[in-house]
């Protein structure tokens, strides 16, 4: 397929799918490049669920990208277009796991396996003061490392169904699955991060809502504030010099 360039602009964003993939067959760049734009959060998530590294899924998704423009004219709109990438995301990134089990050996199975790296999934909450963003980044850097340690079978289906928001219909279709297979393995993941984080956030709760600091002060000091003695009330100069006896 050769570039071609519209004499007109057109607003791309606001095509379906549809009109997109006739634009692309057509070798026009600018759709291809929106359907990118409209795709690549679920399919980096996609891979990175399988093959467990930032890096290597934005190759595993760039590879993809690649054969799903090449292969264009095979897309027949028998399942939808994002479902037909996911599965070419997940051939690709498949097809890196059995690479990397060929070739790997266990020092770098272990550096793996201690890598902390996080995918860092974009925040649904807006706007937020400091604090509590720095608190919702420490609690999804626990959740995101719990998910990594899931099972790979447990964790795409998870992070197409609860990140992703797909259905069960859809993520059934997208990973060539029965639907009561995706029911089960979901539960099975809820079941596993709910027993981990658990066991992680046990540790933590002793120092839940600390309460020392410039808040611990100020409400000191406004307490000591209301109890000042009013114009009636003796001052300190006229207390006892020892506590009454109880």
């Amino acid at each position: 397929m050769s570039p071609v360039h519209p004499p007109l602009a057109r607003d791309y964003a606001a095509l379906d799918d549809a009109t997109l993939v006739a634009w692309i067959r057509h070798g026009d760049r600018d759709a291809f490049r929106q359907l990118m734009r409209r795709c690549n959060q679920r399919l980096f998530r996609v891979a990175r669920g399988v093959v467990n590294d930032d890096d290597e899924a934005e190759d595993v998704v760039q590879e993809a990208y690649v054969r799903a423009y090449e292969k264009i004219d095979g897309f027949r709109g028998e399942a939808s277009l994002l479902t037909w990438l996911t599965r070419i995301v997940l051939n690709a990134a498949y097809a890196r796991l059995r690479q990397r089990r060929a070739t790997v050996d266990v020092a770098q199975i272990e550096a793996a396996q201690q890598d902390e790296r996080v995918v860092a999934f974009p925040s649904r909450f807006g706007h937020e003061d400091p604090a509590a963003a720095a608190t919702r980044a420490q609690i999804r850097v626990l959740v995101e490392r719990a998910i990594d340690k899931l099972p790979e079978p447990f964790r795409i289906v998870f992070i197409l169904r609860e990140i992703e928001e797909c259905t069960v219909e859809e993520t059934a279709a997208a990973l060539g699955l029965r639907e009561e297979t995706v029911k089960t393995r979901l539960h099975r993941a809820r079941r596993q991060l709910r027993a981990a984080l658990h066991d992680t956030l046990a540790t933590t709760l002793a120092d839940a809502f600390p309460f020392l600091g410039s808040r611990c002060e100020r409400m000191t000091d406004e307490v000591l504030r209301r109890l000042d003695p009013s114009p009636a009330e003796p001052s300190r100069s006229h207390l006892p010099d020892s506590p009454p006896a109880i």
